[in-house]
């Protein structure tokens, strides 16, 4: 306990946030293109010197969460839904303080596809973005879109989660210490329904009712929930025993039990029980297909889609390239990982757009855990991923001029163009601090397009191209989720791409439990 103490005093004081990975919020998931990138660890303008104690972001979001010590929350982005909360949709490619906010001290945040909720000091939570499927947990789903932070109907909150459409809490309340509201289409709010219903007695069209107001999961009346991660469409959760609860969608094994189906309720894995319970430190992440968590010991077990070639871990086994690693915090992005550990930063799994943070003449990818060296020394407090980008906050301790030498992203000014600030600074030209466009090219030949080409201009986030990244299936499977001889594989190529063979990184002899260097 002493040493989970001591990690929170570390995260009071805050750290300095670096980025790396996609920065053209309205193209990631939807074009392929290799502008934009920032392949290294790299410091953002209106943040530097700035005490981050907190970065927030989802599977399948494409806007960013970070919070200072003073409660003060920021965020920049994709923002066609408002989820920037900043009272309209123009995007942000710098951090912005979130005004709205400043009455609050925001301590703990949660990032959907297209939503945000924010958890204050007092217990109370606030959420703004799309609202279609009452993900913002308000009470009503009226309205669709709310660009600025509207009351959640929940109270004494200790913990903000967020899936694509859905929102889950943990609260201090007797017999409801987790409640969730959303979309239910896959279980994943943990009722024991998905509240589908055809659109007309004479249609074949199923949709599926909202659920706008935060409803306590049943099965927990008698459990404290004390620990919860969301996947894009299902939830892992961990109560004061050290069980380990998974429900929501199945596909690919993210829930850990050993086949592919729903679970429309929470259900423990076989595999946490006895001497291998989860320790009151322990940490949980959930990717977009995938699941983790530290479980007796400290050793890391993984579960899941976890590469995107070979068989898939349909329950939860231990990962030994990390074994014997301290690990304080970690989180999953669409297919890729970042870990902190000891005094190291740690990255792997599927990327294109320099999310790993190896640089820009490193491997792109990696199968196994590898050290950013960019990194090496800094003790990392938090970790974030996105899709197709990845966010850490490293202490300034005892690092001396090294963050002085890394790149400063100034970002484009968008926000100062479009919106009428008295007594605005004019914009610093941006620092090339991203992909050289030489190199664009053979990035865009190598790399394989995680979803299709078009714009979608009419109705960019919904249920679109981003959905066969979360789930691995479009909504044409997804019936056929849960069968045991279904494929799981998503549309396919584009007609005319040529497959290109991805080139693997040379296997050296290493011992077990360290990763590469």
């Amino acid at each position: 306990m002493e040493a989970v103490k001591q990690d929170v005093v570390e995260e009071v004081k805050g750290g300095e946030v670096l980025f790396c990975g996609a920065t053209l919020w309205d193209t990631i998931g939807r074009k392929k293109t290799g502008e934009g990138n920032l392949y290294s660890p790299t410091r953002l303008r209106p943040l530097v010197g700035v005490d981050i104690r907190f970065v927030a972001a989802g599977c399948v979001s494409c806007h960013c969460v970070a919070l200072d010590v003073a409660g003060r929350c920021y965020t920049w982005g994709r923002n066609e839904r408002g989820q920037l909360g900043h009272g309209d949709t123009l995007q942000r490619d710098r951090p912005t303080v979130v005004s709205d906010l400043l009455k609050f001290k925001i301590i703990g945040a949660g990032a959907g596809r297209s939503h945000t909720a924010v958890l204050t000091d007092d217990g109370e939570s606030l959420a703004f973005g799309w609202n279609k499927h009452g993900q913002l947990g308000s009470g009503s789903a009226k309205s669709e879109i709310e660009t600025l932070p509207i009351r959640c109907q929940v109270s004494d909150v200790t913990r903000v989660a967020c899936g694509a459409e859905f929102t889950v809490w943990l609260s201090s309340v007797e017999g409801a210490s987790i409640l969730t509201a959303g979309l239910p289409q896959y279980g994943q709010l943990g009722h024991g329904t998905n509240n589908e219903y055809n659109t007309k007695d004479s249609s074949v069209k199923l949709a599926y009712e909202p659920q706008p107001r935060p409803k306590a999961i049943a099965f927990f009346a008698e459990e404290t929930v004390v620990k919860v991660a969301c996947g894009t469409n299902h939830t892992v959760a961990v109560d004061s025993n050290g069980y380990v609860y998974t429900w929501g969608f199945g596909g690919y094994g993210r829930l850990g039990h050993r086949e592919q189906k729903d679970e429309w309720t929470p259900r423990r894995i076989d595999v946490f029980q006895r001497h291998n319970v989860l320790p009151p430190n322990a940490i949980v992440s959930a990717g977009a297909a995938n699941s983790a968590c530290t479980a007796a010991g400290g050793q890391l077990y993984m579960w899941g889609k976890i590469k995107n070639t070979g068989d898939d871990w349909m329950y939860p086994k231990p990962l030994m390239d990390l074994s014997g690693w301290n690990l304080r915090c970690m989180d999953s992005g669409n297919m890729h990982h970042f870990v902190g550990a000891d005094s190291s930063c740690i990255s792997w799994g599927h990327a294109q757009n320099g999310e790993l943070g190896y640089g820009p003449d490193a491997q792109k990818s990696s199968a196994v855990p590898k050290k950013v060296d960019t990194l090496e020394g800094m003790h990392v407090i938090s970790a974030a991923c996105g899709l197709a980008h990845s966010m850490v906050v490293v202490s300034r301790k005892d690092v001396g001029k090294r963050l002085d030498e890394l790149d400063i992203y100034d970002g484009k000014a968008l926000c100062e163009e479009e919106i009428e600030v008295p007594d605005a600074p004019k914009p610093k030209p941006a620092r090339k601090v991203t992909a050289a466009a030489g190199n664009s090219n053979k990035r865009k030949k190598s790399g394989k397009g995680s979803s299709s080409d078009e714009d979608e201009e009419e109705d960019p986030n919904t249920e679109d191209s981003e959905e066969e990244i979360a789930n691995g299936k479009t909504k044409r499977q997804q019936k056929s989720a849960g069968k045991p001889g279904s494929s799981g594989r998503g549309r396919g190529r584009p007609p005319g791409s040529k497959k290109q063979p991805q080139q693997q990184p040379p296997q050296e002899k290493r011992k077990r439990g360290r990763p590469r260097k």
